[in-house]
């Protein structure tokens, strides 16, 4: 039996750098990568990923892939679908922080308290969306074989 490489989630998280639930994003995004599932999850970079970036663009289509967007704008959940098809699973923080009570997330350098508590809260809700993924078994459209596209320019 071929080696089949291990399974990872991607998590495109927002690029929305003048509000705070935008940075709340990525720090979650990167304590899942790098602390909570590390060798697990990938993150995308959304800003390439809307450029045209083909690789990452081809991981979204083909791999299970959380978005998670600061605001009800839900760029990167629309992108994702647009580009690659719909996400995996959602996460919108000002819905979260709404759910939770919590309110005037502030600060993009230097979150509040509440902002800290926004982190700890999408963190929590990306780790268990990744565990719930990776505990279920690929669909047979995902197994299917890969035809390369075609590159411009390549002979």
């Amino acid at each position: 039996m071929p080696d089949l490489p291990e399974r990872k989630v991607g998590i495109i998280a927002c690029s929305g750098e003048e509000l705070a639930v935008g940075t709340v994003t990525r720090l979650a995004a990167l304590k899942v990568l790098h602390e909570v599932r590390p060798g697990k999850t990938v993150t995308i970079c959304l800003p390439l990923f809307l450029a045209g970036g083909e690789g990452d663009r081809a991981f979204a289509r083909f791999h299970p892939t959380i978005t998670v967007d600061g605001c009800e704008l839900r760029c990167a959940a629309r992108g994702t679908e647009m580009y690659s098809g719909k996400p995996t699973a959602s996460v919108v923080v000002s819905e979260l922080a709404a759910k939770n009570s919590l309110e005037h997330i502030d600060g993009r350098r230097r979150l509040n308290e509440a902002g800290q508590k926004a982190v700890e809260l999408t963190t929590e809700r990306l780790t268990n969306l990744v565990d719930q993924i990776l505990a279920t078994k690929p669909s047979a459209e995902s197994l299917i074989s890969i035809t390369p596209v075609p590159v411009k320019g390549a002979r």
